[in-house]
């Protein structure tokens, strides 16, 4: 069996075209999407990685290739139902079409975070989830660079998902959107003090603190979003704005009116999550509400992020998916009482397919800033991503809770008041 016919048992499709370096070639010559196979090393990466990771694996080091779009290709092979893996006939075709050679391990792409790498080896011996290692871990995602970001995310230089007021709204707008709406949920007036932990490069600190007359601060562990958050509220000469470079868990102030955490519980871990709330509780006076605003599991039976998987490997880390009764139990269990939850999955979806357009309308840039390897990377990652967001394979949840005072009286509008 030839090595297109080999691949195409796995991700054939109506919409795709599979050509491999043995001249082979496999699915229907007018597909809009093309698959090419450019050597053993991506059959290798296939056979001995099967699913997700080893599809990655190829793309990123360029062994394969896609011509086309990189979400439609993704959304053809998820509709097969070999996508998670290789069978052992499919294997077996493998072996015979290249010979017992394609069983030699092959080398692990320089981008990926595992055993031996530069990153593993940093944070190998310090304990999950503490301070020093979420520092390099954050470090590792963000600390890529803030020109990149910028051509990728937009000038709101927002990374987390947006509101789409209108199907047809720009991506500003709906960031724009998001921003406001947790200020609204967070019912910010004139004089409050908010906390924003995780504050990425101060969107929602400066959109706070113009709009609706706080005092905000706002720390992230990446030196380069806080360092850019400073320069442009500098600029703008915003008073009573500031981001610290700082963990969350540093804070010293409290008394806080309000806290907002913008997509920063990803990162947290599940063993740390009720320590996690009893900060945030910690940092509220009575009657405080929190805003928590994170990436979830669609149910709580399916564990955490694989850790092995192409995400944990390449993008994130360390970083760890729950369901939304787990964050809800948590909370409830550590001090606050949940008031309002709502699913904003499609809008992550829509922000992922924006952020993928951008990437394409710099591509050529990008690839000279952070190299190709790293730029496909995030073409995978923000493709694999939508498609999942779509599939409700995962969902965005904003959970909004007040710190009520003993007795009960959160003081609170009896209906939704934004």
């Amino acid at each position: 069996m030839n090595i297109a016919d080999v691949l195409g048992q796995v991700i054939a499709s109506p919409q795709v075209h599979i050509s491999a370096y043995d001249g082979s070639t496999n699915g229907p010559a007018d597909a809009p999407v093309r698959v090419t196979v450019r050597s053993e090393l991506a059959m290798r990466y296939l056979a001995a990685s099967p699913g997700e990771l080893g599809l990655a694996r190829a793309y990123v080091t360029s062994e394969l290739d896609v011509e086309g779009d990189l979400y439609d290709a993704l959304k053809a092979i998820a509709e097969r139902p070999s996508l998670g893996g290789m069978s052992l006939a499919d294997k077996a075709n493998v072996l015979r079409a290249l010979g017992p050679g394609v069983l030699k391990p092959p080398p692990v792409p320089d981008q990926e975070v595992v055993a031996g790498s530069r990153f593993a080896h940093a944070v190998s011996a310090i304990r999950r989830h503490s301070k020093s290692r979420d520092k390099a871990v954050i470090s590792h995602h963000y600390d890529v660079s803030n020109l990149f970001y910028s051509w990728v995310l937009g000038p709101s230089m927002a990374y987390t998902c947006a509101v789409y007021p209108t199907l047809d709204a720009t991506l500003e707008q709906a960031q724009e959107e998001k921003f406001d709406l947790i200020c609204r949920k967070l019912a910010l007036k004139p004089g409050m003090r908010l906390l924003d932990v995780g504050c990425g490069w101060g969107g929602m600190v400066r959109h706070a603190v113009k709009n609706y007359g706080v005092t905000a601060l706002g720390v992230t562990l990446s030196r380069q979003q806080a360092e850019w958050g400073q320069k442009v509220m500098a600029e703008e000469g915003l008073d009573g704005a500031e981001i610290r470079w700082s963990d969350y868990r540093d804070v010293t102030e409290t008394g806080f009116d309000a806290v907002s955490s913008i997509g920063l519980t990803e990162h947290i871990g599940r063993a740390q999550l009720a320590n996690y709330f009893q900060i945030l509780h910690g940092k509220l006076r009575d009657g405080g509400l929190l805003l928590n605003h994170c990436i979830m599991k669609p149910t709580s039976t399916f564990g955490t992020m694989v850790k092995r998987g192409f995400i944990n490997r390449y993008v994130f880390p360390d970083g760890e998916l729950m369901g939304l009764g787990t964050i809800i139990k948590t909370m409830q269990n550590n001090g606050f009482e949940v008031r309002h939850e709502e699913n904003l999955r499609e809008h992550y979806a829509m922000t992922l397919r924006d952020w993928g357009t951008n990437l394409e309308a710099h591509w050529d840039e990008a690839v000279a800033e952070v190299g190709l390897p790293t730029a496909r990377v995030w073409r995978l990652y923000m493709a694999g991503s939508r498609l999942g967001f779509e599939r409700n394979d995962i969902q965005l949840h904003q959970v909004l809770a007040v710190k009520t005072p003993h007795g009960g009286a959160a003081n609170l509008p009896l209906r939704p008041w934004f």
